[in-house]
């Protein structure tokens, strides 16, 4: 018996392989074109469905002993289809623009704060229901032949099983669920005038959607037995696979990304949540709930660094036999005391502006390409201790983190980290959380596992803790406390 976790993401999609006791076998990746014009982001819900198809048929030809194959998604991104599932336009992704004007017609009918105690959102043209509102009105040929309303995890899962069905996680994304009562909100679909008999059923994280098509079988090498799994949004996911279930931990995401994901043990008090642009997401524990809290730049800004500033960096690095990012760390214990504002794709969490651009401040005629690359790593956790600041009133007191993603592989980074934030980090051994979190709800779903505390004994895999050094703090809080200042001193001027 083998288990596999399907992670479909922006830019392409990735099935990993594990067995019965969650060792890692194998994985297969594919993937696909994005388009972004001005006025139009869009990517192609078909060549998506191809890509998932492929990868399956690799892997199970390898092990057609696959029993369930979790999905998980990126967010907001939809699709109208007819009633085969077949797409009748590109799908809109989340940073298309169409939507603006219809969020903003939707906050003249309803109170922001009033659709954000229900949805755990603050109103944003990110989300969904406004896009769907724009297709309706531009394109009323395409509304109106539709039968179904997919985001990509249930767009995927009926594909493959015939069976319409979203977690409560992902349908979160689109501001129009009810995050407490956890069904599609009357109230929002009437006053955006959208048909709710559209959208998937809301089932929990973990459920079943029942086995593949057989035409998906044959072409796959999979057995008709093989069960396709909802899993849930990709950084709900992420927690999972990360092993934290309770509000005493809280994950690191340092991927290109890097999100703080704390875990709430009952709804987080809305208005704080509100006022820094933290969504409130239903988590797979029953009464439980997470949050984001992220900049858009974390490994970016580092890659960036390397890319663009440490050519003969690169070069000295390979003399040495060492990759340019442990050249570049070096075994400077300081804080660098320069100033770098991560917002080099904009803003995110508290901001959410995208209009905010990167700044590094403080640099001298000796400041050199090491310091700056150390810089980028204090500004990104800089960033993260100014969310956690806002974050202080809405309930959290986790005492721990998990790190995972690539960022997590850094010694260097992580003592920072622990440091800056003063909180012990256990670093984990996997790289890629959510497909580890998939997986653990498959297996669990097929019988592998008896809950997430036995699926994470199995598959969580912890490398080493970090405990942070009181000296350290205060000299970096010391930094931090200019750094606070850093958004609004830069903001006007950019």
């Amino acid at each position: 018996m083998k288990i596999a976790g399907l992670d479909i993401g922006t830019t392409g999609c990735k099935l990993t392989v594990f067995d019965q006791t969650g060792k890692y076998l194998d994985k297969a990746y594919q993937d696909y074109p994005v388009t972004r014009k001005s006025t139009e982001h869009e990517v192609d819900a078909e060549a998506i469905m191809e890509a998932v198809m492929s990868v399956m048929s690799l892997m199970g030809h390898r092990y057609p002993d696959i029993s369930g194959i979790g999905v998980t998604s990126f967010g907001e991104t939809f699709v109208l289809a007819d009633e085969n599932g077949a797409p009748l336009h590109p799908a809109m992704l989340y940073t298309d623009p169409r939507g603006a004007g219809a969020c903003r017609e939707l906050t003249e009918k309803m109170d922001g704060k009033t659709i954000a105690s229900i949805t755990g959102l603050k109103p944003h043209e990110m989300y969904s229901i406004s896009k769907v509102m724009w297709m309706k009105r531009n394109r009323p040929d395409v509304y109106n032949r539709a039968k179904h309303l997919f985001l990509m995890e249930d767009y995927v899962v009926f594909g493959l099983t015939g069976t319409a069905q979203i977690d409560y996680s992902l349908a979160s994304r689109t501001m129009a669920f009810d995050i407490t009562s956890l069904k599609w909100s009357e109230e929002i679909f009437r006053i955006a005038d959208i048909d709710p008999s559209l959208m998937s059923k809301p089932v929990p994280a973990g459920t079943s959607a029942g086995c593949i098509r057989p035409e998906i079988a044959e072409r796959t090498g999979l057995s008709t037995e093989t069960q396709i799994i909802s899993i849930s949004h990709d950084q709900v996911a992420a927690a999972v696979g990360s092993g934290v279930f309770d509000s005493t931990k809280a994950v690191d995401g340092a991927g290109t990304v890097e999100c703080i994901t704390p875990v709430y043990d009952g709804l987080p008090e809305l208005e704080v949540m509100y006022a820094g642009n933290y969504a409130v997401v239903p988590y797979v524990i029953p009464g439980k709930y997470v949050c984001y809290a992220f900049s858009y730049t974390g490994g970016a800004l580092i890659q960036w660094c390397v890319d663009t500033l440490a050519k003969k960096e690169k070069e000295l690095a390979a003399k040495e036999g060492i990759s340019v990012n442990e050249y570049l760390e070096g075994d400077a214990k300081e804080p660098t005391g320069l100033l770098v504002l991560p917002h080099f794709a904009g803003a995110a969490t508290p901001y959410m502006d995208t209009g905010s651009k990167g700044a590094v401040i403080g640099l001298t005629a000796g400041t050199t390409v090491r310091d700056i690359y150390r810089a980028c790593m204090e500004g990104v956790v800089y960033e993260m201790l100014v969310n956690m600041e806002c974050l202080k009133d809405s309930g959290i007191h986790f005492d721990m983190l998990h790190a995972t993603g690539g960022g997590a592989k850094s010694e260097v980074w992580m003592q920072m980290k622990a440091d800056m934030l003063n909180i012990p980090i256990t670093a984990l051994k996997t790289a890629d959380a959510g497909t580890v979190g998939s997986a653990m709800l498959t297996g669990i779903a097929v019988g592998c596992f008896e809950n997430l505390e036995d699926a994470a004994a199995h598959m969580v895999e912890r490398k080493k803790v970090y405990t942070p050094d009181p000296q350290m703090h205060e000299k970096y809080i010391e930094v931090y406390q200019r750094y606070r200042r850093l958004y609004q001193a830069v903001r006007p001027l950019v």
